[in-house]
């Protein structure tokens, strides 16, 4: 894949770049950034990485992967830069701007370019950890903050990119944050995780490690799971019934089959919690007597998925977490044609909030992408 506004050896055109026009004025504070602006600050971020040894030996898709994450790396500094008083100060700050970059990122790449799954995932994913490496010195627990990291990015490319942020600005304190860089790097290295994900022993001691403070990473667990539940997350539209016919011969507890069991529209907000109660007493029911079932929601953000497992996982059951994805035109095809369709603008505020599943959430997690 290529990102259309770079070639490899090739300049690149800054004035062409209409949709991060909305970067330019956007101040940063003279303290980190005397360079200017924003966008000044990502044309220098992005010019200091390719021209960067490192970078020279990437193979072509990871020097896209890194440019594209360059360009996207600050992008949400539009949305969310402000003043605050610091020291008695007033400071330019833009606090959570990577997260909601992350977002940002994921949703321009969905829809506009439809490109790889994966691909779209470790961008958006550099967008959103591109500050990571400058704070791992100071966790709590160093080494399962970069293991974490491990897991959902590639830490070679993010301590690249950190690098670049770095060079690609004006600022009093950049050798102390270059040192904190490598400082980085060789917590990965020390944990076999740099430029890799961390191997663990098996899923089970994964899922153990990421939510319990106690565990090491090299412990293998005796799994003593009840029951397997299968829950799926996915956009309207993705397929998730089609998926669930073709793959299940379990009970199935679907959120969209209570309501409309009790004539409850998907709209009305005030009956959320009499659908909810019903479903989750039934999944009570499955639980207790440690039967095999299929959650069928769309749980396509962490929190809602997180209000459904920590129940399954209550029950000891194995939890199966199934991603579903399509490309952005046969989502809005699919939901088109359902019996029950939501309309585009709401898909599209859906793609907004969009969290994909982390390791951290469940015992498995499988993505079914076309």
């Amino acid at each position: 894949w290529k990102f259309p506004i770079y070639e490899i050896n090739q300049p690149i055109d800054w004035e062409a770049m209409e949709g991060f026009q909305a970067i330019r004025g956007v101040p940063q504070d003279a303290i980190w950034h005397a360079e200017g602006d924003v966008f000044v600050h990502t044309k220098m971020v992005v010019t200091e990485l390719i021209n960067l040894p490192e970078f020279q030996e990437l193979n072509g898709q990871d020097k896209h992967v890194l440019v594209a994450a360059a360009m996207m790396h600050d992008i949400e500094k539009r949305s969310t830069t402000t003043t605050e008083i610091i020291d008695e100060k007033e400071r330019i700050v833009s606090p959570r701007h990577a997260k909601k970059g992350e977002y940002t990122a994921r949703t321009i790449l969905y829809k506009e370019m439809e490109i790889p799954f994966e691909i779209r995932e470790a961008i958006a994913k550099l967008v959103r950890h591109h500050g990571s490496p400058l704070w791992a010195v100071e966790q709590e627990d160093s080494r399962k903050y970069v293991i974490t990291r491990s897991l959902e990015v590639n830490t070679a490319h993010v301590a690249l990119l950190a690098k670049v942020d770095v060079l690609g600005r004006v600022c009093k304190d950049s050798e102390d944050i270059l040192l904190r860089i490598e400082l980085f790097k060789e917590l990965c290295r020390e944990n076999d995780c740099f430029g890799k994900p961390k191997i663990f022993q098996s899923n089970y001691g994964r899922f153990l490690y990421l939510n319990r403070p106690e565990m090491s990473p090299d412990y293998l667990p005796f799994e003593d799971l009840k029951m397997n539940v299968y829950v799926l997350s996915a956009l309207p539209g993705s397929g998730k019934d089609t998926y669930i016919r073709k793959h299940f011969d379990l009970p199935i507890l679907s959120l969209d089959d209570i309501r409309r069991a009790h004539r409850i529209s998907a709209t009305n907000k005030n009956k959320n919690g009499t659908v909810i109660q019903l479903a989750k007493e039934k999944a009570k029911t499955y639980l207790r007597k440690q039967t095999d079932f299929v959650f069928n929601a769309t749980n396509f953000t962490k929190e809602m998925r997180q209000k459904w497992i920590g129940l399954f996982t209550d029950y000891k059951a194995k939890v199966h977490l199934i991603c579903i994805e399509v490309p952005y035109s046969t989502l809005l095809k699919q939901n088109k044609n359902r019996d029950y369709r939501v309309p585009n603008d709401g898909i599209d505020k859906m793609i907004g909030k969009l969290e994909i599943p982390t390791y951290k959430e469940a015992h498995e997690i499988q993505f079914k992408i076309p």
